[in-house]
C-alpha cells in the first residue's frame, strides 16, 4: 500500500517476528535513508500484530490483505497489485518468500487444484462487518477469532486479546 504494508507471518519460534520486524526496520531504514539521502525515522511507530484463529479465519485474512488494494481504488483486480501474495496463492507465480500455510496446502492435493479453489474464495465477497474486525483487531492489537479462541489466548497468556469495557472500572461496595 502507499502509506504502510500487511504481512502475515507464522511463526515457528517464540518472538521470531518481533526480531524479523526489528532486523527489517534496522536493515531497511538505513538502506533507504542512505538511498534517499535522508536521515530519521521511517515508520510512524512499532508495528501492530494480532493473533488469528488460523481454522475459521486465516483465509479470510488473507482475501482482507490481497483485497486491500482493490478497496483503496489503486487496481481493479488483485492479481493487478505487483506486491500482493495473490499472484503467488492464487496464480502460481514463483517466490522465495511466501512459504505456503499448511491451511492454505488444504486447499487441493495439487498446486492446479489449490490454485483454482483459492481463486474461488475471492468469488465471495468479505462482509463490512468481517472488514471492520480484521481493521480494529489488528489496530487494537487484539486476536481475530471465535469468542473461545479469545478466551484460549487469554488463559494461556494471562494478556487480555478482547476489547474491554471504556473507562475505569467501577468500585466494589
Amino acid at each position: 500500500m502507499t502509506n504502510h504494508v500487511h504481512l502475515l507471518c507464522t511463526p515457528n519460534v517464540e518472538n521470531s517476528i518481533s526480531k524479523m520486524m526489528q532486523a527489517l526496520g534496522r536493515r531497511y531504514v538505513r538502506f533507504f535513508n542512505n538511498h534517499y539521502r535522508r536521515t530519521g525515522k521511517l515508520w510512524e511507530g512499532r508495528f501492530k500484530s494480532c493473533l488469528i484463529e488460523e481454522e475459521n479465519y486465516l483465509l479470510q485474512v488473507y482475501r482482507y490483505i490481497e483485497l486491500n488494494p482493490v478497496r483503496a481504488g489503486m487496481v481493479e483486480a488483485a492479481e493487478e497489485y505487483k506486491w500482493s501474495s495473490y499472484q503467488i496463492n492464487a496464480l502460481g507465480k514463483e517466490s522465495e518468500l511466501c512459504t505456503p500455510h499448511p491451511l492454505y496446502l488444504r486447499l487441493g492435493n495439487d498446486t492446479a487444484i489449490r490454485l483454482v479453489e483459492y481463486q474461488k474464495l475471492f468469488d465471495i465477497r468479505l462482509l463490512s462487518e468481517k472488514l471492520d474486525e480484521i481493521r480494529t483487531t489488528t489496530h487494537k492489537v487484539m486476536a481475530i477469532g471465535s469468542n473461545k479462541f479469545k478466551l484460549e489466548i487469554e488463559l494461556l497468556t494471562g494478556r487480555r486479546v478482547t476489547e474491554g469495557k471504556r473507562g475505569r472500572p467501577k468500585k466494589l461496595k
